[in-house]
């Protein structure tokens, strides 16, 4: 049996030596003749933990590692750039800034 391989995104890399690739393909539908696009989401095994959030990677399949997990990370194909920004501090630069100001400058 030949074993697929897929192209992908990583769209979670917080468990261990386990990412989440999401497969996007494009089907025109049969009816009306609009491409559709359809994602699927993959578990996939990634021995070295070296896949990141934003990846392109490469995906094969394989024998089944766990309960959801049935493919492996062949390559990672081009690196994301995905910012790692905790929500909690974007906008602490702003409400630094404002409590600092004196009160005149607040009103004026």
């Amino acid at each position: 049996m030949t074993q697929r391989v897929l192209q992908g995104t990583v769209v979670s890399d917080k468990m261990e030596k386990t990412v989440v690739v999401t497969v996007v393909r494009r089907k025109k539908h049969r009816l009306y003749h609009k491409v559709m696009s359809l994602t699927n989401r993959y578990k996939a095994h990634d021995e070295q933990n070296t896949c990141k959030l934003g990846d392109l990677v490469r995906i094969q399949e394989c024998a089944p590692l766990s309960k959801e997990k049935r493919w492996r990370v062949i390559e990672i194909i081009t690196r994301g750039d995905v910012a790692d920004v905790a929500p909690q501090t974007i906008g602490q630069d702003i409400e630094r800034s404002a409590q600092a100001a004196p009160k005149s400058e607040v009103q004026a």
